[in-house]
């Protein structure tokens, strides 16, 4: 066993040597530069490659926050100028999509050619204390009470990162992100501002929203991977008719739905009349929630990894059923039992919060690929 400050304990001087060549992480160090290597189409000028290669790596060596004083500091470029590093990011020199496309390439080469693209989408929040940074305003505390609504001042991103399964462990996996980008709200314009000043962030509200930017990075997605099928897992923030209505057909959807949903039968086609247009919704059906308690239903035992290794989770699923957010499209809706977990020894038993999902084109042949998916999005702390 090594100590901090000794060699290996009961080890001879050959087996001290293999032990400290193991430990040697300058392989990790050749791995980054030659993958930001094939990222240099994504800078017009050499100096500024050179300059964004040196950040990059001061941002991973770097302690603290990853601010740009803090990673030439880190560089040791302290007692240089800093004009260049601060203009490389406010005047936008750095081309994102060609930045992340040897990610994406080396991620697909891990995953098998004929099996779908898992990537997860979530907004963060990022905390900034001036008043003029671009970009920034109220936002919700995620970290807040549930009993108070705090806010804080910050960035709102906007992240896509591809799951590369673990091959060690059958059903883990590991995210890695392939888009980043910055989401910011519509600025609201001064309450005795003309008429079309309103009409304009009227329509700016509703481009720039969270949901909206997502929708338009998944289309995007789907471009790249042409006829490759794209699984995608949201949070309840973006479970609405932005992001699921208008999706390509080789995209499907899981995400969280609210536990009072309104659900609906698929109307029956016999019954529609030739006059006026069809419908889109049959007879009223139990909520997610009323679902979970009727006991005249069944729970079905599935298998998924969540919380460092495998488990059995019963969940109860609504096979085709239609919801506001899909509009005429058929989803199916899950509803995952929590788990029984005990803090410490000899504690009590306790429950985490049932998850309600909605699966988007149940017909797509995702297969447990998708319920993994969906027991990891119930689990919430896997993504």
């Amino acid at each position: 066993m090594a100590y901090r400050g000794q060699g290996a304990v009961g080890l001879k001087a050959s087996e001290r040597a293999a032990f400290h060549a193991e430990k040697k992480t300058s392989g990790i160090a050749d791995a980054f530069g030659n993958l930001f290597s094939k990222a240099r189409s994504a800078f017009a000028q050499g100096r500024t490659y050179q300059k964004a290669r040196s950040l990059a790596f001061s941002a991973i060596a770097g302690l603290g926050r990853r601010t740009v004083s803090g990673m030439l500091c880190a560089g040791a470029m302290q007692f240089e100028d800093w004009s260049g590093a601060y203009r490389l990011f406010e005047r936008e020199r750095i081309d994102r999509k060609a930045l992340f496309a040897p990610v994406m390439q080396e991620a697909l080469a891990g995953l098998d050619p004929d099996g779908p693209l898992v990537v997860m989408m979530d907004d963060t929040l990022v905390r900034k204390r001036g008043k003029k940074v671009h970009g920034t305003a109220w936002k919700r505390d995620p970290l807040g009470p549930p009993f108070h609504t705090n806010f804080v001042w910050g960035q709102r991103f906007l992240q896509l990162s591809v799951a590369l399964p673990d091959k060690g462990c059958p059903g883990r996996a590991r995210s890695i992100p392939i888009d980043f980008i910055h989401a910011p709200s519509a600025a609201k314009p001064k309450k005795n501002a003309p008429e079309p000043e309103w009409e304009e962030y009227s329509r700016q509200r509703e481009a720039m929203k969270v949901s909206a930017v997502g929708a338009s990075r998944l289309k995007e997605l789907s471009i790249q991977m042409k006829d490759r099928k794209v699984l995608c897992a949201l949070d309840g923030g973006f479970t609405n008719r932005t992001v699921f209505r208008g999706m390509p057909r080789n995209v499907a959807l899981i995400g969280r739905i609210r536990k009072d949903a309104k659900l609906f039968s698929v109307p029956d086609s016999g019954k529609t009349s030739n006059r006026g247009r069809q419908r889109m919704y049959g007879d009223r059906l139990p909520t997610p929630e009323q679902w979970r308690q009727d006991e005249s239903i069944d729970w079905t035992a599935v298998e998924a990894f969540g919380a460092g290794k495998l488990h059995q989770f019963d969940v109860k699923v609504m096979p085709a059923v239609r919801w506001a957010g899909t509009g005429n499209q058929t989803v199916q809706v899950v509803v995952v039992r929590p788990l029984a977990y005990r803090p410490r020894k000899g504690a009590k038993l306790l429950y985490r919060d049932p998850a309600y999902l909605t699966l988007h084109r149940p017909g797509h042949a995702f297969g447990r690929t998708a319920t993994g998916i969906s027991v990891a999005m119930g689990d919430r702390t896997q993504l």
